[in-house]
């Protein structure tokens, strides 16, 4: 796993705690949006482009196969085809997580394996769906997802799309056992992730002090920084990666002022998410749809298609997230 940066910004005396550690995940991980062929295939030569968009912005690590990648709309073969890809790409430079979706523990660990078999660093999984799972539920499918594969696990937390928040007192639990590496909270509970932040440093034990808390909220990073994360996993980290790097890079060195005038740019650029009609989309295609509209005006990925049922951005869309990239100076 990365290392967190090293030198002045990375002393005991940073406003941030210290995120060093073995096996400790920090920094910027984006979750990388899956590009696709006007055939709906993956399209590798585009995903190859993005992931070296992201990792020469100086990115921590990559998530692949997250809500942002699409991983719900996806085949099983195109799931392999993105992990192989990416792994293969990065060849060991940063850590690559792999989601690993699903609505079933069986299912879950299946993809579990297939991506520990193609060499991902972790997986990522959220709470079980579709029907809903009792808390006791929900840890005993983290624990069979751990037991099942060599590598860490991750939980992800979505209550918006698995109707299912994670109790703060079973990732403690599960992080001072060493059965969770880290939890990415997408919850939008700045409260509960604070408590955690908290019963993590209290508990003391080194499974805690090797346990990632990576925000998944990208516009309030650097006050997730501030309370003491490790990382975060943003979206719009795809379309403008060194916008967090150096938000990050702000924040582990206590220039607050600097961080949050970069939040703030970031903030105004996350715009191009509402670029999507609402009468005629719903806010998922407009977000994605806007990201891979951004990467294709940018030149990364060669076609901005999402994956069906989602509605396509048309070109006066198009044209407003072109603005949103000028205003940004990315255009």
């Amino acid at each position: 796993m990365t290392a967190a940066p090293s030198g002045p910004a990375a002393s005991a005396e940073t406003a941030v705690p210290a995120t060093g550690g073995p096996g400790r995940l920090t920094g910027v991980i984006p979750p990388v949006c899956t590009p696709l062929t006007p055939g709906l295939e993956v399209d590798v030569p585009s995903l190859e482009r993005l992931v070296d968009h992201l990792v020469g912005a100086g990115v921590d690590g990559l998530f692949v196969l997250g809500s942002t990648g699409e991983v719900a709309f996806l085949p099983d073969a195109h799931r392999r085809t993105v992990l192989e890809t990416v792994v293969k790409h990065v060849a060991g430079e940063v850590p690559v997580l792999g989601g690993v979706i699903d609505m079933t523990t069986l299912r879950v660990i299946e993809h579990a394996r297939t991506a520990a078999d193609v060499g991902c660093d972790g997986v990522v999984a959220t709470a079980p769906f579709y029907t809903r799972t009792h808390p006791v539920e929900v840890e005993a499918h983290l624990r069979e997802i751990d037991a099942a594969v060599p590598v860490p696990v991750y939980a992800y937390d979505l209550p918006v799309s698995v109707h299912s928040k994670l109790d703060g007192d079973m990732l403690l639990r599960l992080a001072s056992e060493g059965v969770l590496a880290g939890v990415k909270d997408s919850s939008g509970d700045d409260g509960g992730m604070r408590a955690l932040m908290v019963a993590l440093r209290d508990a003391g034990d080194a499974g805690a002090a090797r346990f990632s808390v990576l925000t998944g909220s990208e516009l309030t990073v650097d006050a997730a920084f501030e309370m003491g994360v490790q990382g975060v996993v943003p979206g719009l980290g795809n379309v403008d990666p060194a916008g967090y790097v150096r938000l990050y890079r702000h924040c582990l060195a206590g220039r607050w002022d600097e961080a949050r005038a970069e939040q703030e740019r970031l903030l105004r650029l996350f715009g191009i998410v509402n670029a999507g009609a609402p009468a005629r989309m719903g806010r998922g295609s407009s977000a994605l749809g806007s990201f891979k509209t951004a990467l294709h005006l940018l030149g990364v990925i060669d076609c901005p298609l999402t994956v069906p049922p989602q509605i396509q951005l048309d070109g006066a869309e198009t044209a407003r997230v072109r603005t949103h990239l000028t205003t940004a100076g990315l255009l």
